[in-house]
């Protein structure tokens, strides 16, 4: 039996009820959303003055497209160019899903392990932080010399990016269950195993999906990083080309992309978080 699963003893003060830190650090993963017309129309104007006043502040001071574009000269460029843009974006979306699932699985199996066996925790710790610590776009030179200018070095830069954030958010998850279930299911004869599939789990699952949502984005950003770095295609790579062409439409049309990628990693695990964790709320 771990540490982490021996049984309180409820005349110390904190023993039972350790879940509320977790319940507030998965708010943006499992939030109360848009519940009402009014909050929907009132996002949609705020967009409408942004966008507008930036159009007409260009157009009055008469900025030039190569320092700043108008919106609608971005727009255009977008359905313009959208087809040119499409493979690329295919590229960076294979980069990022490989990356991430592979980040995402060993992140999981580390942060279970480390919760059941404290000494695997204390050797694999500094090598985590050293992870998390050292930006990854540091290493894609030396993964490109190792691996050449293909998917493999920019997978293996976003696996190392995402992996430590789910696996950081997933221990934090483990750990902070209520101890007094703990003890419930150890009171009726549940093995370690069946604690932490039965406990564990289903109450980390908050937790989890912030750290599935944080390590997505991590991903993504690394992955467009490590696609400027070296390498023939990706939005990483357009946004060097048309910066470099001084096309600034263009590079903003693909700056909006992946402000829509992340828009939408953000709403689909806060949907997930909601259908499966909503409990928390």
């Amino acid at each position: 039996m771990s540490e982490t699963d021996a049984i309180p003893e409820f005349n110390k003060p904190g023993a039972a009820g350790e879940v509320g830190v977790a319940a507030g650090m998965s708010a943006l993963a499992a939030g109360p959303g848009i519940r009402s017309l009014r909050e929907v129309v009132a996002i949609i104007l705020v967009a409408v003055v942004i966008i507008g006043g930036t159009q007409v502040l260009l157009t009055v001071f008469n900025v030039p497209p190569y320092i700043m574009p108008k919106p609608t000269e971005i727009g255009w460029a977008l359905v313009t160019d959208f087809h040119l843009i499409a493979p690329h974006l295919g590229y960076t979306l294979v980069e990022l899903l490989s990356g991430f699932a592979i980040g995402a699985v060993v992140g999981l199996i580390l942060a279970a392990v480390i919760t059941q066996f404290p000494f695997v925790e204390k050797i694999v710790t500094p090598y985590i932080l050293l992870l998390v610590t050292t930006p990854m776009l540091a290493l894609v030179p030396l993964l490109i010399l190792r691996f050449g200018f293909g998917y493999t070095p920019r997978i293996i830069a976003v696996a190392l990016a995402a992996g430590p954030m789910v696996m950081i958010n997933a221990a934090t998850g483990f750990r902070r269950v209520d101890r007094g279930k703990i003890a419930l299911a150890r009171s009726y004869g549940a093995s370690t195993i069946q604690i932490f599939w039965k406990v564990r789990a289903p109450m980390a699952l908050p937790m989890i999906f912030v750290g599935l949502m944080v390590g997505s984005i991590f991903g993504l950003l690394t992955a467009v990083g490590a696609e400027m770095v070296g390498g023939g295609f990706g939005l990483g790579n357009r946004l060097t080309s048309y910066s470099s062409m001084i096309q600034m439409p263009q590079f903003f049309a693909v700056v909006l992309i992946l402000s829509i990628l992340g828009i939408l990693i953000y709403v689909l695990f806060f949907l997930l978080g909601k259908k499966f964790a909503s409990w928390e709320a």
